[in-house]
C-alpha cells in the first residue's frame, strides 16, 4: 500500500498571489465542470480529485464553501466527487459542520494530529483545499506532502501571498494547457 499525503492546491498567479487584496479570486481562469466538455485541463483535475478521498479544510474555507458545494450536484462529476468526499473541517470554534444533505464534515481542534492518524490509516490521498492559515500551521507541523499549484495567466502585485517564508520543494510535473493555466506538482522537501 502506498503512504497516504497530503496535498495542499491553491490557486495562484504568476506572481505568487493567493487571494487579492479582498480576500477574491477574479485571476482563477479554468472551471472543468461541464460533463459534456472534455479537455486536457478537466482531465487533470479529474485525476487529482480521482486521486483522494479526504477532504481538509480550514473554518473559513468551509464557511465559504458550504452554502454553495452540497448543492452544487448541477456542477457535473466534478461536484458529485467533492460532495462524496469524506470532510474534515479545522476550527477552534465550531461544534458541527454540516454538508448539506451529505454526511457532515468531522470538527477536527487539532488538525496536524488529525492527518497524521489519516495517514496511517488505509486509503488515497488527503487533499487541502484554500485555507490558507491552516496550510502555514500544517507546513510548521511538517505534515504537507505536496503543493499543487494551479499558476494562472495573471498577476496582481499585491495580495495574500502563498509562501511567507522559505520551504525548498522539488518539481514531480509541470503541464500547461489551453486556458493558460500551467498546473505545477511539487513535493516538499522535508
Amino acid at each position: 500500500m502506498a503512504t497516504r499525503q497530503l496535498i495542499v492546491q491553491q490557486w495562484t498567479t504568476v506572481d505568487n498571489i493567493v487571494a487579492e487584496e479582498d480576500g477574491g479570486l477574479s485571476f482563477v481562469s479554468g472551471e472543468p465542470f461541464d460533463d459534456d466538455v472534455q479537455s486536457p485541463f478537466k482531465d487533470s483535475v479529474m485525476g487529482l480529485i480521482d486521486s483522494v478521498d479526504t477532504l481538509i479544510l480550514g473554518a473559513n474555507t468551509y464557511n465559504m464553501s458550504k452554502g454553495y458545494w452540497p448543492y452544487a450536484e448541477d456542477q457535473g462529476e466534478y461536484g458529485r466527487k467533492l460532495n462524496a468526499l469524506t470532510k474534515y473541517v479545522a476550527s477552534s470554534t465550531l461544534e458541527e459542520a454540516p454538508w448539506g444533505g451529505f454526511p457532515a464534515a468531522t470538527v477536527t481542534r487539532d488538525a496536524a494530529a488529525t492527518i497524521r492518524e489519516l495517514k496511517q490509516q488505509d486509503g488515497k490521498h488527503l487533499w487541502l483545499w484554500g485555507s490558507l492559515t491552516l496550510m502555514r500551521s500544517l507546513m510548521d507541523e511538517g505534515v504537507v506532502d505536496r503543493f499543487r499549484l494551479m499558476v494562472c495567466p495573471a498577476s496582481r502585485g499585491k495580495g495574500t501571498r502563498l509562501f511567507e517564508d522559505r520551504h525548498d520543494l522539488e518539481l514531480i510535473e509541470a503541464a500547461g494547457f489551453d486556458n493558460g493555466v500551467v498546473v505545477l506538482d511539487y513535493a516538499v522537501k522535508q
